[in-house]
């Protein structure tokens, strides 16, 4: 990584500090980066009106010569940027810029055409281009530096961003639900359950007439509060938030095929609360706290009395009652 650092740095002070004589004007247009423009419209690719300019633009995506395509489409948006024909030239950026692996650069085009040309016909595809691009870096694909060209890291965080700039877009668009379903999944990649949960609800509460949307966040947000519990000892709340995720979800959908694993779940939460509390009442207990110690005894007693804490639980209910009523007594 340094070393690459290092190398790229003395080619930029080379460029920076030994001056040469350029042909042509040096362009820099966003997501192509710099390139020779020749002075006037002497070059082959240019045009004198938009239309023909993009038509060249067009012409030279069909043939896959991106370099050109790029370099028309820029010159619509650069010198015509206010004409109908710029959406389209956004979106053939876009698409050049995704066809030569630069994600990243690819979705900020394809973002700036739902921010410029809300009425364009192409919006909804827009977004599913943006949505294939986030789930790509879901995946693992690395961010870049360097115009996008140098593979930096994976990161579940840029990644969510991305997911909420196409829900933002269109909320209520085909993409959204699902956008917002992998708002939660990256961040559950980052085994932040709190904000996968807070994701999750958002999904189901704001597209709950979609009953595949909607039950797949419950489901998923149930699980995040599940990992959130198992992660945090004697995290008693998150353990009872989970169930009651888990609960709900087998209430509304008794017909999901994911109600059989909920089940298990919610058995095995509910003996890590047992497992739990008993815990609790034996430190309690070792501090000679003797109310708190029979509290959470009981509290294993209502939870589970066929649990394997129960009869130990009972007995110790019966050794410490008296010494409630002598709290001298050691």
């Amino acid at each position: 990584m340094n070393r690459w650092l290092t190398f790229l740095l003395l080619v930029a002070a080379g460029v920076t500090l030994f001056p040469f004589r350029s042909p042509a004007p040096l362009v820099y247009s966003p997501g192509e980066g710099w390139y020779y423009e020749p002075v006037g419209t002497t070059a082959k690719w240019t045009r004198t009106r938009a239309k023909d300019q993009l038509e060249v633009a067009e012409q030279a995506f069909t043939n896959h010569n991106y370099t050109i395509t790029m370099h028309a489409a820029n010159r619509v948006l650069k010198v015509w940027p206010l004409s109908d024909y710029a959406p389209r030239a956004e979106y053939l950026l876009g698409r050049c810029l995704e066809a030569r692996g630069r994600d990243e650069a690819a979705f900020d085009a394809y973002q700036n055409i739902v921010k410029k040309y809300p009425r364009t016909d192409k919006y909804e595809d827009v977004l599913w281009r943006q949505y294939e691009i986030a789930n790509r870096f879901l995946g693992g694909e690395f961010f870049r530096i360097f115009w996008g060209y140098l593979p930096l890291y994976p990161s579940m965080d840029e990644t969510a961003k991305m997911y909420g700039k196409i829900v933002d877009s269109g909320p209520y668009s085909s993409v959204a639900p699902l956008a917002q379903l992998n708002i939660g999944k990256a961040r559950e990649k980052q085994k932040d359950y709190e904000a996968a949960v807070k994701a999750y609800e958002a999904a189901a509460d704001r597209y709950h007439d979609q009953p595949t949307i909607a039950a797949d966040a419950m489901y998923r947000a149930a699980f995040s509060y599940n990992k959130q519990a198992t992660t945090s000892e004697y995290d008693q709340g998150t353990a009872a938030k989970a169930i009651a995720a888990y609960t709900d979800f087998m209430t509304f959908y008794p017909e999901d095929k994911r109600v059989a694993d909920a089940q298990k779940a919610v058995v095995t939460l509910k003996a890590e609360q047992v497992r739990g509390n008993f815990s609790i009442a034996q430190y309690y207990e070792k501090n000679k706290q003797w109310t708190g110690a029979v509290v959470y005894y009981n509290e294993v007693l209502q939870m589970d009395p066929s649990s394997p804490y129960a009869a130990q639980a009972r007995q110790r209910i019966e050794v410490l009652k008296p010494r409630m009523q002598t709290p001298s007594a050691s």
